[in-house]
């Protein structure tokens, strides 16, 4: 969800691309600006230079430019800084969206058109229609051997979600508990939280983020 959530071992050069057709016959995705080209427009289009958006993101220069060039596949938690230190939610990386039917309205996202993040171990597909709104829909694909990283998360906004398949592990707070198919969960804004994959077969998870909330940030 503007935040999301690394992916233990994730390789270099991975980015947003064509869901593989023997993971999901019935559905046919399109090819997406890699996460590295993201960053750099979104960087350029607010001035900034790479010291800057360093100091801003908490991330070194070095790592940012690794990310820009796709030399480097950033964990969730990198890329959450780094779209946050830009005022970006995370949808914007599965922009521009393409293949839909042309006669759509906005507010509709078709199965055959969910754009797919990857980050190693951890897939997101979007759901969010392409209209302008602050709700981010999203599944996650958590694959054995998966997790939001080695640090906890924190997002200035609500959380929630539903687990669709699998099990995992969620820790919200000092709290963890395993969350199987058909529990849901929801908390609120800058709680740290971190999830990793459980069980033996493959979790996937509606995860839904809410609108940031300004004031949580002052």
């Amino acid at each position: 969800m503007a935040d999301a959530e690394q992916a233990a071992g994730s390789s270099p050069g991975e980015s947003v691309r064509e869901l593989s057709e023997h993971r999901k016959p019935s559905m046919a995705f399109d090819h997406h600006t890699p996460v590295g080209g993201v960053v750099r427009r979104l960087r350029k289009a607010k001035s900034l230079s790479l010291v800057k958006l360093s100091e801003l993101s908490g991330v070194s220069v070095g790592m940012l430019s690794q990310v820009e060039r796709d030399v480097s596949n950033p964990s969730v938690r990198i890329l959450s800084a780094i779209l946050r230190a830009l005022d970006a939610p995370m949808s914007v990386m599965f922009e521009p969206t393409a293949g839909g039917a042309k006669e759509d309205p906005n507010f509709v996202r078709r199965a055959n058109d969910r754009p797919i993040l990857e980050l190693g171990h951890l897939n997101k597909e979007l759901l969010s229609s392409k209209s302008q709104h602050s709700l981010q829909l999203m599944i996650l694909h958590i694959e054995r051997g998966g997790s939001s990283g080695e640090h906890p998360l924190t997002y200035p906004a609500e959380k929630g979600g539903l687990v669709l398949k699998g099990q995992i592990f969620l820790r919200v707070g000092l709290e963890e508990t395993c969350l199987s198919a058909g529990d849901s969960f929801a908390f609120g804004p800058l709680v740290p939280h971190s999830f990793r994959h459980a069980g033996s077969e493959p979790a996937e998870v509606f995860w839904v983020i809410g609108p940031v909330s300004l004031d949580r940030q002052l």
